[in-house]
């Protein structure tokens, strides 16, 4: 089998993996309308990024952020990259996303755990000691930058970054 035969199966049996929620676009990206008009899916925010978190998407080749494999510390590599301006640092934040916790959660089942919070450089994840009970997180939404610090080190990948 030919290396050019591998990759277009490879392509094609991606094709059937679709997103399962809307992709989260680099930091600083304008709205998913306007950024698929304006990013030419070069690839230079991905090489340029130092966290290797983003990734090519599934079906577009756009990039989007995969938290699973770490955090974004918005240094603006990815925008200082971007040679078309789908990105754009003058814009007021990096983006509109927080974190929200599932049912997955260790602590929602009664099992001690506090490494999110334990991630979380802004505090914005708490948990409150609570007499004859296991804690449970709280988010503070004010504090949360949506920076994905806390996803990869849950245990049961109970935490997602989604747009508010």
């Amino acid at each position: 089998m030919s290396t050019s035969t591998a990759m277009t199966r490879r392509h094609f049996i991606s094709l059937g993996k679709l997103e399962p929620h809307a992709p989260i676009r680099p930091p600083w990206s304008f709205s998913e309308d306007q950024f698929v008009v304006q990013c030419t899916q070069c690839g230079e925010c991905i090489a340029a990024c130092p966290e290797n978190i983003l990734l090519r998407g599934n079906l577009a080749r756009y990039p989007k952020v995969d938290f699973s494999l770490g955090e974004c510390t918005f240094c603006h590599a990815c925008v200082d990259a971007c040679p078309t301006q789908a990105l754009d640092k003058r814009l007021a934040q990096p983006w509109q996303m927080k974190v929200t916790v599932g049912e997955a959660c260790l602590a929602r089942k009664q099992v001690v755990c506090v490494v999110c919070s334990e991630q979380c450089a802004t505090r914005a994840i708490r948990f409150i000691a609570v007499a004859g009970r296991v804690s449970l997180p709280e988010i503070n939404m004010n504090s949360c930058t949506g920076c994905g610090a806390c996803v990869a080190p849950c245990p049961t990948r109970a935490l997602e970054v989604t747009y508010e």
